[in-house]
């Protein structure tokens, strides 16, 4: 239960404010990749703010930044692990989000996350 306890504060949803409510597209993509990676750390940060006048930012909450940690990328190429997680949101690409950065990684070989 412990170990739970410490996953689910890994998993965070990176800087926000009071006034800003987590998107339904953030949640989306945030189930999607918890339920394909098994991340230990995972944090989501909405940018769209910074895209304001950008056509593509037009409906808001379309850009993300995410950082995952997760065994699955462990002795792949950044280029794979990019691949991997664009594979695991491909529709949600094609309708809901414009832009993703990712930073995609394995656990570090201590045991602790990056």
């Amino acid at each position: 239960m412990a170990e739970r306890q410490d996953q689910d504060r890994a998993i965070g949803t990176g800087p926000r404010t009071l006034n800003q409510p987590v998107s339904s597209r953030e949640q989306r993509l945030r189930q999607r990749l918890e339920s394909r990676f098994a991340p230990t750390r995972l944090t989501i940060e909405d940018e769209s703010h910074l895209h304001a006048g950008h056509a593509g930012a037009a409906g808001g909450h379309s850009h993300f930044r995410v950082t995952i940690v997760a065994e699955a990328f462990r002795g792949l190429s950044p280029v794979a692990r990019h691949r991997l997680v664009y594979a695991a949101v491909d529709d949600l690409l094609k309708t809901d989000i414009h832009a993703l950065a990712i930073d995609a990684s394995p656990p570090a070989a201590d045991g602790g996350s990056r």
